[in-house]
């Protein structure tokens, strides 16, 4: 299995919704744990990095991605 590339401020979506109904949650810290907010309710949650990888669907918008095209 190819391992995903993941950063901080991307936009992710997950295997299992937020039972808010939005499955998008954005990256906002990283490290051991991974924090993330959901895109909807603006709910927080920490995952241990192992967690979040087998978690982690694909990734819908790329903050890398977003800020070459602004340059």
């Amino acid at each position: 299995m190819q391992k995903k590339e993941f950063g901080l401020g991307d936009i992710v979506e997950m295997k299992k919704p937020h039972p808010c109904g939005t499955n998008a949650w954005k990256i906002i810290r990283m490290g051991a744990d991974i924090r993330m907010k959901c895109t909807g309710c603006e709910h927080s949650v920490l995952l241990p990095r192992s967690r979040f990888e087998k978690r982690l669907k694909r990734i819908l918008v790329s903050a890398a991605q977003e800020r070459a095209e602004r340059e």
